[in-house]
């Protein structure tokens, strides 16, 4: 069972990673956009991946906690909670190497959709280019925590873009 300091630190990383990239980088994407008047099919496109990346970014997480048996938030090489004990290579990690990150952008793109500016551009590009540096540092630490098992899920794994890799043997 976990000490009543770890189970703080658990549900005070969900609450920052919650604040962050759920509520604080959309409330960002309002304030410096014009006021969005989005028609029907943009709201409904918005809700769809909205939805979408959120779902992908919540299964990714509920799974790095029952498999992994950790959390996601390592800011930089800064423990903000526990960190994953175990390597995940199945479930959403068996799309990519990074699913919650791919769900943030889905879910990003989808206020695009419902905030269409150069603005909400900008502050998801930016996004991108921290995360590829957080990313970055990540697997280095996941290097030197699983070594040669992480390199060869790393070969295996795109990064981001999940693709399609046939198990068809070629001859």
């Amino acid at each position: 069972m976990a000490s009543m300091r770890e189970e703080f630190r658990d549900r005070f990383g969900y609450l920052i990673g919650f604040t962050l990239f759920v509520v604080g980088v959309p409330l960002l994407m309002y304030v410096v956009s014009a006021p969005p008047r989005p028609s029907v099919t943009q709201l409904v496109l918005c809700f769809v991946l909205a939805c979408a990346g959120l779902a992908l970014s919540i299964w990714s997480i509920v799974h790095m906690k029952r498999v992994g048996r950790g959390n996601p938030l390592d800011a930089f090489g800064y423990e903000v909670a526990p960190r994953t004990q175990e390597l995940m290579t199945d479930g959403p990690y068996a799309l990519c190497r990074n699913p919650m990150l791919l769900g943030v952008l889905i879910y990003y793109g989808g206020l695009l959709v419902a905030m269409p500016s150069w603005k909400t551009v900008v502050i998801i590009l930016a996004f991108a280019a921290i995360m590829f540096f957080q990313v970055k540092s990540e697997e280095a630490r996941l290097e030197a925590d699983f070594g040669d098992a992480y390199l060869a899920y790393k070969e295996m794994t795109p990064a981001l873009i999940p693709y399609y890799k046939s198990d068809t043997k070629r001859g």
